[in-house]
């Protein structure tokens, strides 16, 4: 489609979390995990309530094999961490997300 990676990533979080970010949006290098996906990733200042984070649903087959569709939420939990927790709590393929941000930041 002719979605920016930013475009889509602005329409991912607000569908993910019932929030839409704004303001200024920093870039971070994309990071290829060990599917082989290449993930894209900004950082911005906001505002954001964990405990009012809605998300949108998913469906698949659950159990495995057994024929039955079902829908789960995209995010089942938000939660806010200091930067040495959310190092610990972030996949380990994206960590370097962080590392970069503290970088520009100059932490």
């Amino acid at each position: 489609g002719s979605e920016k990676p930013l475009q889509a990533a602005i329409r991912e979080f607000e569908e993910e979390t019932g929030f839409k970010p704004s303001g200024k949006f920093i870039e971070l290098s994309p990071l290829k995990q060990k599917s082989g996906k290449l993930v894209f990733a900004w950082a911005t200042e906001g505002s954001v309530d964990a405990g009012k984070v809605k998300s949108n649903l998913f469906e698949m087959e659950w159990p495995p094999r057994s024929g039955k569709i079902k829908q789960f939420p995209e995010i089942d939990k938000a939660e806010w961490f200091n930067v040495n927790l959310a190092k610990v709590k972030i996949l380990t393929g994206q960590m370097e997300f962080i590392n970069e941000l503290e970088q520009k930041l100059g932490f």
